[in-house]
């Protein structure tokens, strides 16, 4: 007696599926719930597992090729005959019904995990980055007695020099804690950066570290087909761009007092939770929560209907071999900091590693996309339909700001500042609705009262 195997619904919008790779051939033993075949949806990519044991008698779907919801993938007979592939023979009673509509319980196989565990792909290697050469240190140059006994120690005016002579003996590689001054006081002159340079030495001087070249990919030079999913999100990008009016606006950000929290909690509550806490829980939290005060970043827009969700769904963006995957992270304005750092590092892990409920990547309402972990100050991200904003985050960076103390006075200091830049729908977001929002997310993140959001 053979059985078909259908095609199931991996999610609510999916309707079809591409064959990428079948994991088993005809004669082939196959057990419940072993892989039999890689299926790509413009959703995420899965394995179908097999609802019954037996062996493999037909193929009727080849790789690469596209077939709805429903539509029988192969035929697995008892296999108490042979063993051997005596497809021929049982397919000839069997007509596929590839185009027909399929019956209700077809969605059966979905009992079964579709999101069985895929074969490990190797992630990319990681390019370094070529190491910083310093400049190079000429040998301290034989000094004269005479010069060396200037008493530049016992004079004020000694370790003080000019920004010019500093950056003159910076190209010149000349080491200023070894040259001796001539000025008022022992002070370095250009001109003592000059007799360094020209100085003999008793050693010639360290050569330049060599430049270690990046690794050259091995898709240099080479061509491949798009994949279902690339193609699915060229798709939409160039759909989003085409249907939507975008634009993008900006802030920066002090968050000092969120680096210095995160310092001082980072031990209690990485044993609390199991995960390190970084940036994006905070930038999570102040975003989903200032989306209840501004309800047309959190829209889609349905032919002439705006549609206000009713809830803070929040798709992030993650990074994989195959493309951009965006799992969700729902209710996001209630969670705490603990199950929204914990929520994120189970996505991110299951996506790059291909175990991803299809469900779990749709009905987010709004986007974060963190373009600073790669060193990013900022971009300008596309929004994607039907959400009608996205905001991205730049790399946390200390940099010298004005700021003002409490006593109304201005001074320069070392602050971790950060740029977050929102990429809205102008159709529905004008410019003043999205820089409320921004003030907002801002002034929520400066402020860094999270001590009753941390949830450990």
């Amino acid at each position: 007696m053979s059985e078909s195997v259908v095609l199931p619904a991996l999610g609510e919008s999916v309707t079809e599926g591409t064959v990428t790779r079948w994991l088993k051939k005809v004669g082939d033993s196959v057990n419940v719930d072993e892989p039999l075949v890689e299926v790509s949806t413009d959703k995420v990519d899965t394995e179908i597992p097999s609802p019954v044991a037996g062996v493999i008698e037909q193929i009727l779907v080849q790789e690469d090729e596209t077939v709805q919801v429903g539509a029988v993938l192969v035929i697995i007979g008892s296999g108490s005959a042979s063993a051997a592939p005596a497809a021929p023979a049982a397919a000839a009673p069997v007509a596929p019904p590839v185009v027909q509509t399929p019956p209700a319980p077809v969605a059966a196989p979905v009992a079964s995990p579709v999101v069985a565990a895929p074969p490990v792909v190797a992630a990319p290697p990681v390019v370094a980055a070529a190491p910083v050469v310093t400049p190079p240190v000429v040998a301290p140059p034989v000094v004269a007695a005479p010069v060396v006994s200037v008493p530049a120690a016992s004079s004020t005016d000694a370790g003080y020099v000019t920004p010019l002579v500093r950056k003159f003996a910076q190209d010149s590689g000349v080491d200023l804690s070894r040259v001796s001054g001539t000025g008022v006081g022992g002070r370095i002159r250009k001109e003592d950066v000059m007799a360094a340079t020209s100085a003999p030495t008793g050693s010639a001087a360290a050569p330049a570290a060599a430049h270690v070249p990046a690794p050259v990919s091995a898709l240099r030079g080479t061509s491949e087909p798009m994949s279902r999913l690339r193609k699915v999100l060229a798709e939409r990008a160039v759909a989003s761009m085409v249907s939507s009016a975008q634009l993008t606006t900006v802030v920066e950000v002090d968050v000092t007092r969120i680096a210095e929290m995160r310092k001082s909690i980072q031990a209690r509550f990485t044993a609390a939770t199991g995960t390190k806490l970084n940036f994006m829980p905070f930038f999570f939290l102040a975003s989903a929560e200032a989306l209840r005060s501004h309800p047309k970043l959190n829209a889609s827009i349905e032919g002439e209907t705006i549609n206000y969700h009713p809830s803070e769904n929040i798709s992030f963006a993650v990074d994989t071999e195959r493309g951009l995957l965006t799992p969700v992270i729902r209710d996001a304005s209630t969670l705490s900091l603990a199950q929204i750092a914990q929520q994120i590092a189970d996505l991110a892990s299951r996506t790059r590693e291909n175990k991803l409920k299809p469900d779990e990547m749709m009905g987010g309402t709004f986007t974060l996309t963190n373009t600073g972990s790669r060193g990013a100050l900022f971009d300008t991200p596309v929004v994607f339909l039907p959400q009608v904003a996205i905001l991205g985050t730049g790399v946390v960076q200390k940099r010298p700001v004005v700021i003002t103390g409490s006593d109304g006075q201005e001074s320069i200091a070392i602050r971790s500042m950060v740029y977050l830049a929102l990429s809205y729908d102008h159709r529905l977001v004008d410019g003043a609705d999205a820089s409320r929002y921004l003030v907002d997310v801002k002034a929520r993140l400066e402020e860094a009262n999270f001590q009753n959001n941390l949830g450990i």
